[in-house]
């Protein structure tokens, strides 16, 4: 079943304002701080709800039929939810069909019709989503970041080696826990003694600013 109440370039106009953003380094990390740092929740949470519950229940599934379409449907199920329902564990309960679409829209070519800013968070599910093969995923987003840093116009080109860099410790946490330790609590998961560690820092790739990033 479809839901033709809603339409990708919600999402999209939302997400990738036409303000220039990636005409200069400090708007280029104040657009992803805002998205990554909880700034867009509460627009999501007024305005993206219904939305976002049509994402996770599968009414929004046709908008993968065009590669801008593919990512509209990403950011409602990777990033909106973890908005809406930050610090649930439905936050979560969408990783996996979105990096399901993410790696078929590589495969299929979606992927290379978009900006590298775009890209960025059409992969960005790769790196979130748990399970047995997470580490492979991690090796395959290292050759991709790789790709999309080298797309980044010279107006942000600081920031490739943060963006690179982002994907490395995302990449050294799976290889030492295996998981996102930082979800335990939330997940009802018990965390070893190397995990508790880790969080006691509170040194989280997902938590870092954009000028924590540029070197």
């Amino acid at each position: 079943m479809k839901n033709e109440s809603f339409h990708p370039d919600q999402v999209l106009d939302l997400w990738f304002p036409d303000t220039g953003h990636q005409n200069d380094v400090s708007t280029h990390g104040a657009f992803w701080n805002e998205r990554m740092q909880g700034g867009m929740d509460a627009i999501i949470i007024s305005d993206y709800a219904e939305l976002t519950l049509a994402a996770a229940t599968g009414l929004l599934d046709h908008w993968a039929e065009t590669p801008r379409g593919r990512l509209a449907l990403l950011i409602a199920l990777d990033q909106f939810p973890r908005s809406l329902w930050r610090d649930t564990p439905a936050a979560y309960a969408q990783d996996i069909k979105a990096t399901r679409l993410a790696l078929e829209g590589i495969q299929n070519g979606d992927f290379d019709e978009l900006a590298p800013w775009e890209q960025a968070f059409f992969v960005i599910s790769i790196s979130h989503c748990e399970g047995p093969d997470h580490l492979e995923r991690m090796n395959m987003l290292t050759e991709l970041t790789d790709r999309i840093a080298q797309k980044m116009p010279d107006s942000i080109a600081p920031m490739r080696d943060g963006f690179r860099d982002q994907t490395a410790r995302v990449k050294k946490n799976i290889e030492l826990f295996g998981r996102h330790p930082h979800r335990n609590a939330i997940l009802g998961r018990h965390s070893t003694p190397a995990e508790i560690a880790y969080i006691e820092t509170g040194d989280f790739p997902h938590v870092r600013k954009a000028d924590e990033l540029t070197p």
